[in-house]
């Protein structure tokens, strides 16, 4: 137990020198990055057919023999060599994916792909946005709409595929797609609006705690978690939610016409076969089975754009992992132990 002891000790000293460094050469970053222009980002464009055929040609080398593959490949030379001299004028597909947090952060990357791709994408091509999310916060995904909007006004078809998940604000995004694509399983709708937080007033009257609200419009705070809340209070917060609840249906309407508003949105989800019933969806595949179908005749570009992280925020993340993979370690180490 002595030894146990002594390790854990030698193991907590070495972790504190470890974070201490750490801190210090982000407190080096930030002071010199003070200033300075915040980083940018870089656009990184992917041809995903190349994914496919290699995908393809690893499993002919694996199922193959040589001569077998040898014969194949001499054949897939003769195709590449006559579509070289007849060159194909192929649709273009540019591939993007959000993958959505409470505040929608993919945004910010979302905005400067679809900014990129606009400068030459026609209504020949096709934009395929691959859609995983909950929702979140009502600004946050209408911002995050407005920039799907601006490819349907650009008369770019875009096709929205759902995999998992994309309800509340996430269906808010799928339904400006021309068409909605979704796996059999996934999670669609959630046409709502939802808002909580407690209210601990009468926990601070019991301990004498007064808390008072100072405000200058009759609703500048209609609900609040410390002071008292009134029924008049409750009337506006609610029909606020009214409102916004209103706004969100007229938004789906818009771009699905087809669907009965009121029956859907009632804050309730479907799995996607009840949601191509109730035509929240016009089809049901996978994003992998629609994609490799389109790699066939048109060539497909996945559009990823990347923030650059400044020096401080990358050591910020490499004290974030080291901490987590330390208190890791040592948390496995003593758990073999006892």
């Amino acid at each position: 137990m002595d030894f146990l002891a002594e390790y854990a000790s030698f193991l907590a000293k070495t972790a504190t020198l470890v974070i201490a460094l750490l801190v210090v050469l982000s407190a080096i970053a930030g002071l010199r990055g003070k200033g300075r222009r915040k980083a940018g980002g870089q656009l990184h464009v992917t041809r995903l057919n190349d994914f496919y055929k290699d995908l393809r040609e690893r499993l002919e080398s694996g199922l193959l023999d040589k001569a077998q593959l040898k014969a194949l490949r001499k054949q897939q030379a003769k195709r590449d060599k006559q579509q070289k001299k007849k060159p194909e004028d192929k649709p273009r597909v540019f591939v993007l994916d959000f993958d959505g947090d409470i505040k929608a952060s993919a945004t910010e990357s979302l905005r400067n792909e679809i900014t990129a791709l606009l400068t030459l994408a026609t209504p020949k091509d096709e934009v395929v946005l691959r859609l995983e999310s909950g929702g979140g916060m009502v600004h946050s995904y209408g911002l995050a709409s407005s920039q799907l909007a601006r490819i349907r006004q650009a008369g770019v078809p875009l096709t929205v595929c759902i995999d998992k998940v994309a309800a509340s604000g996430g269906y808010m995004m799928a339904c400006i797609g021309d068409r909605i694509v979704s796996a059999p399983f996934a999670i669609l709708g959630s046409i709502g609006v939802v808002a909580q937080l407690p209210n601990v007033n009468r926990l601070l009257k019991k301990h004498d705690v007064d808390f008072e609200v100072f405000t200058a419009g009759e609703y500048k705070r209609t609900v609040t978690v410390f002071g008292e809340n009134t029924e008049k209070g409750r009337e506006k917060f609610q029909e606020d939610l009214d409102v916004t609840h209103q706004l969100f249906k007229d938004f789906v309407s818009r771009y699905r016409p087809q669907l009965h508003i009121d029956e859907v949105a009632t804050g309730e989800v479907w799995l996607g076969v009840a949601a191509l019933n109730k035509q929240l969806v016009d089809e049901l595949r996978t994003s992998d089975e629609y994609l490799s179908e389109r790699a066939r005749d048109s060539n497909l570009y996945h559009l990823h754009f990347a923030e650059r992280k400044s020096l401080q925020e990358r050591v910020g993340l490499a004290a974030s992992a080291s901490i987590e993979n330390t208190l890791v370690g040592l948390w496995s180490r003593l758990g073999r132990w006892r």
